[in-house]
């Protein structure tokens, strides 16, 4: 009598959780179909052009390194080592930002270059040959693993971080990674983003390659599906349902 019961009621279970693999995969991110169109990489052949809510940091000296913005808060030797690591203005919703002496100014739409070469015009009108530097400071890339439930955002200030770098910085690929399938999405993932594969499990695929990545990249390393695991829990409450109902049926109908 209890095989007869757990017979069907795993013929009506099993069905249902092979219906579909948001059953057993739930946390998958970012499918595509197979007509999504799969990018050919080339490297980017643009500077990173500023844009409202990034943060950037601007250090503003003489030509022999000397600052240029007040002391502040803590003295010059303070402001000094403020203005070696730069300090720090929000691009504000308009592109503009708000910096010391010259006040707001526009910057979105600016390469850093451009964005260097404007300030040192505009820091010209106080200072003779000032010398500035502009580096973004919230430029990110964001790697998912295990079916999308480990992630990492890693901060990226330098202008060449790679593929390799970026997976060793998330903690490198776990034991259900698939190495030979990495998804890199690039652009407005809302609107048509790029897609690009990845198979780094040997230096012959690598071989002559360039993954050097850019701001906002998305990186999705594909693993292994675990249907066994995933089963097991997908029935348990099921199981653990079924054998109360068997004991009780024993206690009272027998």
């Amino acid at each position: 009598m209890k095989i007869k019961l757990y017979l069907v009621i795993f013929i009506i279970i099993i069905p249902y959780i092979f219906s579909s693999c948001r059953v057993l995969r739930p946390s998958e991110m970012f499918k595509t179909d197979e007509n999504y169109p799969v990018s050919t990489f080339e490297p980017t052949k643009f500077e990173y052009v500023l844009k409202p809510y990034d943060r950037i940091s601007v250090r503003v000296t003489s030509n022999l390194g000397e600052s240029y913005f007040p002391p502040g808060e803590g003295g010059s030797t303070a402001s000094y080592q403020r203005n070696l690591q730069g300090f720090e203005f929000p691009v504000e919703f308009d592109g503009t930002i708000k910096v010391p002496i010259i006040g707001r100014v526009s910057v979105s739409g600016k390469t850093l270059r451009e964005t260097e070469e404007f300030l040192e015009e505009k820091y010209s009108e106080y200072f003779v040959n000032p010398f500035v530097l502009v580096k973004v400071t919230n430029r990110k890339v964001t790697v998912f693993m295990n079916s999308g439930t480990k992630a990492t955002i890693i901060n990226m200030p330098s202008e060449n971080l790679t593929l390799i770098e970026a997976i060793a910085q998330a903690g490198g690929l776990t034991n259900i990674s698939k190495a030979y399938k990495i998804k890199l999405i690039r652009g407005n993932i809302t609107d048509s983003p790029e897609i690009y594969y990845w198979n780094i499990s040997t230096l012959e695929d690598l071989n002559g390659s360039n993954c050097i990545l850019e701001a906002n990249d998305i990186i999705y390393v594909e693993s292994k599906p675990q249907y066994v695991s995933r089963v097991l829990t997908e029935i348990s409450p099921y199981l653990t349902l079924t054998t109360t109902l068997v004991a009780i049926y024993g206690l009272f109908f027998k």
